[in-house]
């Protein structure tokens, strides 16, 4: 009987592609490697393995007459696992993480606009110019898609490419799997899984990327949970809004040396915020529409180990930022492109924009908002990065300051904050206004890459449907009673 040296699992299968091969080959075969390998195979192996045993004994085992081993992992753990300690050391390296990347982002945030913006923006203008395109192609396609894309770029790419590199280098050093030990027992009162935890954490990077990290969590229940509740978590499309109206409003209320300290903690209590409000909003999920007995975990906490510099940053960059990169491009220009449309149509003499702006202003101002704040909203569905150059550009044409062309240009413009500040204060906005934008940045939908992620994890409309509502109906309620309450205070005095 012959048959081929083709095997799947185990099983040799015939083939008559191959020669056949008999069984005295085989076993000549055997015999060969038999005496290749030598004759002690076996009593290596076993040399092997109670040496290994000998040392994990000796690492475990304390004897009476001996004093305690000292193990490195064993130490650390004690500390960021403890109940005193653990949840200080997990905050302040978070912190740490976010302060590197909100400052750390700046600078290369500033160079890609110059090059975007001030060198490419104005070299794409004169090409259209000399090779004759019409005026509302090239509006169109530079100073709508191109503008609304360079934005993108500019302001989203160097947080992600600080923030993943550092959170993969903890995950490498073997830290994360402990911050889900330390949060297990939170989420679990809340009725979620110990591993939303991480899930939390990567979405402060990008929602949508924190959507796909849900996988690690084996129940679809408590995966669902984590998913609907991942918008909490602030994403980096939204902590430039977040950072630049706390430093034009909140800021300005103290001395300019402690101005930035107040403004990063003004920010750091939105994402705060968040944090409790997954919380509170799991507990609620658990209760009411996917109520289930809650799933343990067995988690073996990893050795900690040196990171891998070079493959860590060609996980974080390729595989994660370039990635979510592309999502929000593929977005953001199609609403560069609706910006400038609804900035430059007209009907009977009044833009599309300024139509939208006075029919939704009465609902904003109700809200602590107002209509132009509102449109910027809904045209930044595709990219949470372009609601503070929306909001500008809308709040000049609704004001009648310049004409369209400087408008799409001022958009763009945030080098001078006093002028931004002098834009917003001209358009009617107060503190209450920053406020509430601060407010319903946190607590609105998801941006379109993050709902269409959602949909191809949950492959449900209906859930899709619940993740986008759920966090925009919560925002209304409550810039809406933060806005009563502001003014009912302030008639007070």
């Amino acid at each position: 009987m012959t048959a081929s040296t083709a095997a799947l699992g185990g099983t040799l299968i015939p083939n008559e592609q191959e020669p056949a091969v008999n069984a005295e080959d085989i076993l000549a075969a055997a015999t060969a490697l038999r005496w290749e390998i030598g004759p002690d195979l076996h009593e290596q192996l076993m040399e092997d393995i109670y040496h290994d045993a000998a040392r994990i004994v000796g690492r475990a085992v304390t004897r009476p007459d001996e004093k305690p081993r000292f193990d490195l992992d064993s130490s650390i753990d004690r500390i960021v696992t403890s109940r005193l300690w653990g949840f200080p050391i997990m905050a302040l390296l978070f912190m740490l993480i976010f302060w590197l990347t909100i400052v750390g982002a700046n600078y290369p945030s500033q160079a890609l606009a110059y090059i975007l913006l001030d060198i490419i923006y104005p070299w794409l203008h004169t090409i259209a110019t000399a090779i004759g395109t019409p005026w509302w192609l090239s509006g169109i396609l530079i100073d709508g898609v191109y503008l609304a894309t360079a934005w993108v770029v500019a302001v989203m790419l160097p947080p992600m490419a600080i923030f993943f590199p550092l959170f993969t280098l903890l995950e490498d050093f073997g830290y994360l799997p402990r911050v889900a030990f330390n949060l297990d027992n939170v989420f679990k009162r809340s009725g979620a899984h110990g591993k939303q935890s991480l899930s939390m954490m990567m979405g402060f990077g990008c929602n949508a990327a924190g959507v796909v990290s849900t996988r690690i969590i084996d129940s679809p229940r408590e995966r669902l949970i984590a998913i609907i509740t991942n918008n909490f978590a602030l994403c980096n499309g939204r902590w430039p809004t977040q950072i630049l109206i706390a430093t034009l409003f909140i800021g300005a209320l103290v001395p300019a040396h402690v101005a930035g300290l107040i403004s990063a903690l003004a920010v750091m209590a939105i994402a705060f915020l968040g944090i409790v409000l997954t919380f509170l909003v799991s507990g609620f999920l658990s209760k009411t529409w996917l109520r289930g007995q809650v799933s343990t975990f067995s988690l073996e906490l990893p050795p900690y180990r040196p990171p891998r510099i070079l493959q860590t940053l060609y996980t974080s960059l390729i595989d994660r930022t370039l990635f979510v990169l592309w999502r929000a491009i593929v977005f953001a220009a199609p609403a560069g492109a609706v910006i400038w449309l609804i900035a430059n149509v007209t009907i009977d003499g009044v833009t599309i924009a300024e139509y939208l702006v006075s029919f939704l202003d009465p609902v904003g101002l109700l809200l602590g908002l107002n209509g132009i704040i509102l449109v910027a909203f809904i045209v930044a569905i595709p990219a949470n990065e372009i609601v503070i150059p929306t909001i500008l550009m809308l709040t000049v044409l609704v004001l009648g300051v310049g004409d369209v062309g400087e408008g799409a240009g001022v958009m763009f413009e945030l080098n001078s904050l006093g002028a931004t500040k002098g834009l917003l204060v001209a358009g009617g906005w107060t503190l209450l206004t920053a406020v509430c934008l601060m407010l319903f940045s946190l607590l609105h939908n998801p941006c379109s890459t993050t709902i269409f992620t959602i949909y191809k994890e949950t492959g449900s409309r209906k859930w899709s449907v619940v993740s986008s509502f759920l966090p925009l109906v919560m925002g209304l309620v409550v810039i809406f009673f933060v806005a009563q309450v502001w003014r009912l205070v302030a008639g007070m005095f």
